[in-house]
């Protein structure tokens, strides 16, 4: 097909079709939608034929009602994982403060924060373009720190957080290779890659989540069906009292570690 500038709308979901997308009719309304001009629309088009994630062609995601801006490299929040933010909004109080480690975009802080404004929030991220993304998410006030896990934290936070959100990544290295190709090939690995068993980012997480926390506050991770009888027994190990809940809806597990009062 021409990379004409004057592509029509059927020619668009016929591009898209062609190269595998399911949903070619809407990915063809957002591409229409996020162009500028005809040209940039056909430009679009072929980005997203040849692999890549919607969400960076057109430059964001939806993530429970809000509009993510989403660099091209950066991880792509997922829809399964508003029942994590859902599961911490009906946990955190109204001022709670509220660290997002492992932000990537910065989706779950700022949607947590949509859901319960006036939370304190702080956001944290090792990979520098998902920190650029975020601070374009989150809102006013909020901050936004470039590090590795708790390292770039202010000191003050420990022992006053009260909800601890850490979308850490849980793949294991050797499944990596199985992903769809578009996370595989345009993610950033280190927002993929859990290490051996998937779950080493989480035991760090959980060696230091008790001393952040505070009295009562709440760790709260996503991890797989399979994962979860070990992810809630390395936060237990933590010092947390752990339970999963899960979600047919979304297709999702979520572990809640949580802090003796």
């Amino acid at each position: 097909m021409s990379k004409s500038p004057s592509l029509t709308h059927s020619a668009v979901v016929e591009r898209l079709r062609s190269a595998g997308c399911v949903f070619a009719e809407d990915e063809a309304r957002l591409l229409a939608e996020a162009a500028r001009t005809p040209a940039e629309l056909a430009a679009m088009t072929e980005r997203r034929a040849a692999g890549l994630p919607l969400e960076h062609v057109v430059g964001w995601a939806e993530f429970r009602g809000l509009r993510i801006a989403v660099d091209p490299g950066v991880f792509v929040p997922r829809r399964r994982t508003e029942f994590l933010v859902e599961r911490a909004a009906a946990l955190a109080p109204p001022d709670a403060v509220v660290v997002d480690l492992c932000c990537g975009a910065g989706a779950l802080g700022a949607a947590l924060a949509a859901a319960r404004p006036g939370v304190e929030l702080h956001a944290a991220d090792i990979d520098p373009a998902a920190v650029r993304c975020a601070r374009r998410n989150v809102p006013a006030g909020a901050r936004v720190y470039e590090g590795d896990l708790y390292e770039p934290l202010p000191a003050g936070l420990r022992g006053r957080v009260a909800v601890l959100l850490a979308n850490v990544p849980y793949v294991p290295t050797a499944e990596v290779a199985l992903l769809p190709a578009e996370a595989r090939e345009h993610e950033a690995r280190v927002a993929l890659d859990g290490g051996a068993d998937g779950l080493e980012v989480l035991r760090r997480v959980a060696a230091g989540a008790a001393g952040w926390l505070a009295p009562g506050g709440h760790l709260l991770f996503e991890t797989s069906r399979r994962q979860a009888p070990l992810a809630a027994s390395i936060a237990a190990g933590g010092g947390l009292a752990a339970r999963v809940a899960t979600s047919d809806d979304h297709d999702a597990t979520v572990v809640i570690g949580t802090r003796g009062a």
